[in-house]
């Protein structure tokens, strides 16, 4: 990890968290099956129909004042010092949307805990992340399973190259309809050189998963690509929590 300044977390420093547990698995991309404890921040900057995490950010279906609740950075961190899952992973909703997520990450890295965000890849993320070597699953969001976005909300050129310039990043896609997202994915990858590209099936229930994964794997073996399944939901389905 590159040496950076740590600022301490205030006690009036606070996150906006839907959930947070542990004793459970990274379930997709490159770290996949490695233990993990999860924090799962309320608010997002997109409208993805396919979402599986509506209750961080969809008012028209959920109270989100009972949804999530202020939690002060420096409980959060003594919590996630306290477990002895090695991986944190951010993630929401858009993490990123919140700046007081920057000293948690920083703290957590000074402890010596790997930190994963999960992102949709439209915020430029802080340099005080990049310095300390967090990592960053960059999530662009596809057509079919964005339905209902502009390209120029789902796609951010600036944020993109940023996290493929950091050298951080993992680039992981979703897909819904193989036959228009793949080819949306190829010209990301040519336009933003994109590199590793990971690519999943949508599906909350283990058959739709092993489904989307038996479409997906012959064009993303053809691609070069990696195929990544949602091993929390072939284990558990789509119960909350893990």
């Amino acid at each position: 990890m590159t040496d950076v300044e740590i600022t301490l977390p205030s006690a009036a420093d606070t996150l906006p968290v839907t959930e947070k547990f542990a004793g459970t698995f990274q379930g997709e991309g490159p770290s996949t099956g490695v233990g993990a404890m999860f924090v799962r921040f309320a608010g997002c900057n997109e409208s993805c129909r396919g979402c599986d995490t509506p209750y961080t950010w969809d008012a028209s279906r959920f109270d989100l004042r009972r949804e999530s609740q202020r939690e002060v950075v420096g409980e959060l961190l003594a919590w996630a010092l306290g477990r002895p899952e090695k991986l944190v992973v951010l993630t929401g909703g858009e993490p990123l949307l919140h700046r007081n997520v920057v000293p948690l990450a920083l703290g957590l890295r000074a402890a010596g805990k790997d930190v994963e965000f999960e992102t949709n890849g439209t915020l430029v993320p802080p340099r005080e992340l990049v310095d300390a070597g967090v990592r960053f699953n960059v999530s662009p969001k596809l057509s079919v399973f964005g339905a209902g976005m502009p390209h120029g909300k789902r796609i951010v050129p600036a944020a993109l190259r940023a996290f493929q310039e950091s050298g951080l990043a993992r680039f992981k896609f979703v897909v819904k309809d193989p036959s228009v997202e793949l080819a949306e994915i190829s010209a990301l990858e040519t336009a933003y050189g994109l590199d590793p590209v990971w690519v999943m099936p949508e599906g909350t229930t283990a058959d739709a998963v092993l489904v989307g994964m038996r479409a997906l794997a012959g064009p993303v073996s053809e691609r070069g690509w990696h195929l990544s399944t949602r091993l929390h939901v072939l284990i558990w389905g789509d119960e909350r929590g893990r």
